[in-house]
């Protein structure tokens, strides 16, 4: 029996590959219905009516139009619907593209600019996969898809703040596969203090990508020097934002933040007609925002140990707690810092995410050691970073005020951070290097002895093997010698005439008498007696015996 979901997602499909002709356009003159597509200039993209999942709904949006798999990746009126398959897409008498349903006489859904006539507009969808509206007389862009993403975002496309004119472009999760309205996730950039990518479930983070570190996110340690974006970060008066471009246009990749709290990044295989994971986040417990508390950091290294540990110079707020593994609650100060006290200083925290830098003081001016004086003289300063750790040692300088929170440990990734600590503290730091240090040593030093004593016995040993085999040698030699010398009146020549005649013992080497006895070969063996072994031997067709 034909499932209602299969019949709705055989319909999707038709939909979507759906006759149409090449026009990438829609004007005053061209409208499309319910059923119609456009399709960009390469046909790349295409854009129609569709229902998702088990809905009966219909959409407008935009999907591949060559992949197998039907992938929407925007949605023009995904908070308002079509109930049927009325739908109307078309530039109104104002100028802006419009959808209309069985109801003509208001919009479903608008680009909503103020433009004076529909003669001047038309609309056209870019192999990129962003829809614009521009002025046909002067070409100038008035609206586009790409300033108003939904769940994906694709190559080239913006994502972040427009300082001047407000405008914020995010994505937002589907609230479900059959429902594309505005979800509960968001991923977004964060401007305040020092920019940095963000997830958030409602109006809680949920992710954070950490800041921007010159090369990558601090928090995304898979964006190596060998990825497959040339990324563009920009933080400037006008704008904070990031466009990922891909390095192989032949690469077909998106990135979604779907209705579960991921966010993911695919590319399609044309060998498996499929989209393949390429990289997803939050992975574990210490991606998760904030999962030890504030003053803590997360390392999820430790197999059998608690992965919560607090920053130096704090302790756990609640011991009970932390001893049931929940750091949720964090760390508090050991001993109160509320005034700038003599002796203080900073203990360095290695290769982390730094915490959230909502409450940071930007000095790009400044290099590490200046933004060490800076936080020193300032009794509120928690600690300090460089903006872009991995820069030539570091660039800028970053100071912590409030809180330091969401801070995880890696191990081959990360920048140092710089904990204020006081002279009590810095002191068991220092011994604790000290004793590290220390230990380090005195580990050399017993390593290096174990290992000259090692090769001195192992010499010694090949030396005493020589010997051994060099005395068992000569011994053998000098019995063979020995016991020819004796018998030397057994041993005869028997001539080719059957006679025999004795002659004057001579000397052999002792490697010939071995080739002569193969290897003195027990079937050689004729006897023995108190001088030794006497064997039989071929030499020069004459046998000795």
């Amino acid at each position: 029996m034909v499932t209602v979901r299969w019949l709705l997602r055989t319909l999707l499909v038709f939909h979507l590959l759906h006759f149409s002709t090449s026009v990438d356009t829609i004007t005053s003159t061209q409208s499309i219905k319910d059923g119609d597509l456009i399709v960009s200039i390469g046909k790349i993209f295409a854009l129609g009516f569709f229902s998702p999942g088990n809905s009966m709904k219909r959409y407008v949006g935009i999907w591949y139009y060559q992949v197998s798999e039907p992938t929407i990746v925007w949605v023009a009126n995904r908070d308002n619907p079509v109930n049927d398959t009325s739908g109307i897409l078309s530039i109104n008498t104002h100028g802006n593209l419009a959808l209309f349903g069985s109801n003509e006489t208001f919009p479903v859904w608008s680009t909503n600019i103020p433009v004076t006539s529909a003669k001047n507009t038309v609309a056209q969808l870019l192999d990129s996969g962003n829809l614009i509206l521009l002025r046909n007389d002067t070409n100038k862009l008035l609206w586009q898809s790409f300033d108003y993403p939904t769940h994906t975002l694709l190559p080239f496309m913006k994502l972040g703040l427009n300082r001047r004119t407000g405008l914020n472009r995010e994505l937002t999760a589907w609230k479900s596969a059959d429902d594309p309205g505005t979800g509960n996730f968001s991923y977004r950039i964060d401007p305040t203090g020092f920019p940095q990518l963000s997830l958030y479930k409602g109006t809680t983070k949920w992710w954070r990508s950490g800041s921007w570190t010159g090369q990558r996110w601090s928090g995304v340690p898979e964006m190596t020097s060998n990825y497959i974006f040339n990324v563009t970060f920009v933080n400037n008066q006008d704008e904070a934002s990031i466009v990922y471009a891909v390095t192989k246009p032949s690469v077909t990749t998106r990135m979604i933040v779907n209705e579960s709290g991921f966010v993911q990044r695919f590319t399609w295989s044309n060998a498996d007609r499929r989209w393949i994971g390429f990289w997803s986040a939050p992975k574990e417990q210490c991606d998760y925002y904030g999962h030890c508390g504030a003053s803590s950091n997360c390392d999820p290294y430790h197999e059998d140990k608690f992965e919560c540990t607090c920053l130096p110079g704090f302790e756990p707020k609640s011991p009970d707690e932390w001893y049931l593994r929940d750091g949720s609650g964090g760390c508090k100060r050991k001993r109160e810092m509320s005034t700038c006290q003599k002796g203080e200083g900073f203990v360095k925290v290695a290769r982390v995410k730094i915490p959230d830098t909502n409450v940071t003081r930007v000095e790009m001016s400044y290099d590490l050691k200046a933004c060490e004086e800076e936080c020193l003289k300032n009794c509120s300063c928690l600690g300090y970073t460089s903006a872009y750790g991995e820069s030539k040692g570091g660039i800028g300088c970053l100071t912590y005020y409030g809180y330091l929170i969401d801070t995880r440990t890696y191990t081959n990734a990360g920048q140092d951070l710089y904990v204020r600590v006081d002279a009590a503290e810095l002191a068991l730091y220092a011994k604790k290097g000290s004793l590290r240090k220390k230990t380090i040593l005195a580990i050399g030093i017993v390593s290096s002895v174990a290992t000259i004593l090692l090769l001195a016995f192992a010499y010694w040993l090949f030396r005493r093997k020589r010997a051994d085999k060099a005395r068992d040698a000569k011994n053998i030699e000098f019995s063979l010698t020995s016991s020819l010398t004796h018998f030397d009146d057994s041993i005869s020549v028997k001539e080719p005439d059957g006679s025999r005649s004795n002659f004057d013992l001579p000397m052999f080497q002792l490697s010939t008498i071995v080739a002569a006895t193969n290897n003195f070969s027990p079937d050689r063996k004729l006897g023995e007696g108190g001088f030794g072994s006497v064997y039989k031997v071929l030499s020069s067709g004459l046998l000795i015996s």
